[in-house]
């Protein structure tokens, strides 16, 4: 039983080249996906402000649709008890009773998350003793600023007329 190791040994050379040709050839190089990876941390880089900044606007112009809802159902709670909510009570009295609204038909607002603005902290109400108020949030930063972006004040001049 002699075994001619010559051939099987050409034989096994042979599939061994075969094999790291076709492994060199089927992948690619370390170089290659590195600028890729490049290229897409670029685009990212450039993308992600201009998202972000939608986001932004996306967020100030829900606020202001939400105080604009909170401004309707405050003229409702002003028609049905002749007076504003007090400063005390604020704006829970559009979706609770108070003591100071005897004449309460609400919910005025369809529920009490509507009081928050899209930051997560409750808008800021105040009247003053001639019937004014204003609805306000204060921003993405919780400090206010001295211009409030999404600020409304309600002029009740129909109001008076009888």
């Amino acid at each position: 039983m002699a075994v001619d190791t010559h051939k099987s040994s050409a034989r096994r050379f042979k599939a061994l080249r075969y094999v790291k040709r076709r492994s060199a050839v089927a992948g690619y190089t370390l170089l290659e996906l590195l600028v890729v990876m490049g290229i897409l941390a670029a685009l990212t880089a450039m993308a992600t402000p201009q998202v972000m900044g939608y986001f932004g606007k996306a967020k100030t112009q829900s606020a202001q649709l939400q105080i604009e809802n909170i401004n309707t159902a405050l003229e409702m709670y002003y028609v049905e008890n002749g007076s504003y909510p007090s400063s005390s009570a604020g704006l829970r009295a559009l979706v609770e009773a108070t003591p100071e609204a005897p004449r309460w038909n609400g919910p005025y607002l369809k529920n009490a998350k509507t009081l928050q603005d899209p930051w997560g902290r409750p808008y800021q109400y105040s009247v003053t003793e001639q019937g004014e108020y204003n609805v306000y949030s204060l921003g993405p930063t919780g400090k206010g600023t001295k211009k409030a972006t999404s600020a409304a004040s309600a002029n009740r001049a129909w109001a008076d007329n009888g």
